[in-house]
């Protein structure tokens, strides 16, 4: 889609001659109309729930909740989150929030954070084996391991989950995490599965001072501070013990080129930096609009900005 909004943008620029935009401007361009849009999802989708709860919202065909929440579901994102480091090797329960170091994404909006308490097995595996835990002393099936357990590399940090169990000796898992031998593991029950309340950093200390409203395994709190977050009880305190479910952030489309023998860059999205916009195709129009708007005011063609501004006006009164 890129390539195609990009046209049209030169297209309508060149009409009247009105200038030209460079690969990089657009670039920046189009990571700025995405973010403008996408944050739009979500205001857009308050008015919609209010129109339907005041009975003014069609059914059907025209339910535009459910268009809208197919295109905010493209960004939901399930991680664990990754301990925070401490001296001495003493347990923490601090873990980094998402990022693109700790995650590969950034967290726009925090949906939900469930933590797994019950420690079912553990050991060190025996051989490597693709998507596959073997541990020849273990005994998976008696330990009661089943289907969705979290199985985590504590070795390398990485995490898996269980797909089945194909014995007393061995895990089918859903990502090629063992790739040597012998690597520390541990297996988290997904029947220990518990939803961890938000609290402000004020109340957690009265909380946790009260017999009967202090955080435990059963009924989980979590304080946001900056880039990390405190889990309570302060039993959780590792790896797989902490899953964040998160709406991320969309990356930076980029639309990637070669130059050719008369210096025109021609479009070529086999550059390992390509990325494409990651909005439904039936925002194509309001991406151009955007875009036009930034190269107006680049380009300082009163015009251009004008016109993209009116039709953003317009689309929004629809």
């Amino acid at each position: 889609m890129i390539n195609s909004v990009r046209n049209t943008v030169l297209s309508v620029l060149n009409k009247n001659n009105y200038g030209y935009i460079s690969p990089s401007d657009f670039n920046l361009f189009a990571k700025q109309a995405q973010m403008e849009l996408f944050e739009e999802y979500f205001s857009d989708y308050n008015k919609t729930i209010t129109m339907e709860n005041t009975r003014t919202s069609g059914t059907d065909y025209a339910d535009r909740s459910k268009m809208l929440a197919e295109a905010i579901e493209v960004f939901l994102s399930v991680k664990y989150l990754t301990p925070v480091p401490q001296a001495f090797s003493i347990p923490s329960n601090s873990f980094f929030m998402p990022s693109l170091t700790t995650t590969g994404d950034e967290a726009f909006l925090m949906n939900k954070v469930v933590c797994y308490s019950q420690q079912i097995a553990n050991g060190t595996n025996s051989s490597v084996s693709t998507s596959l835990l073997i541990d020849i002393t273990a005994t998976f099936i008696s330990s009661g391991v089943a289907f969705g357990d979290v199985v985590v590399n504590i070795t390398t940090g990485v995490v898996a989950t269980v797909l089945s169990v194909s014995s007393q000796t061995t895990l089918v898992v859903d990502a090629d995490i063992f790739l040597a031998s012998p690597n520390q593991y541990v297996v988290y029950s997904s029947a220990s599965y518990y939803e961890a309340e938000k609290v402000s950093a004020g109340k957690i200390a009265m909380l946790n001072n009260s017999l009967l409203t202090s955080p435990s395994i059963q009924y989980p709190a979590y304080v946001q501070y900056g880039d990390t977050m405190k889990v309570y009880p302060v039993s959780i305190n590792s790896l797989g013990m902490v899953q964040a479910t998160y709406f991320r952030y969309p990356k930076a489309p980029k639309w990637t080129y070669v130059t050719l023998v008369n210096g025109e860059p021609s479009f070529d999205q086999t550059q390992v930096d390509y990325q494409d916009f990651e909005l439904p195709e039936e925002d194509e129009v309001k991406l151009v609009v955007k875009i036009l708007k930034y190269s107006g005011l680049s380009i300082r063609e009163t015009d251009i900005a004008s016109y993209a501004i009116g039709q953003e006006q317009s689309q929004n009164q629809q």
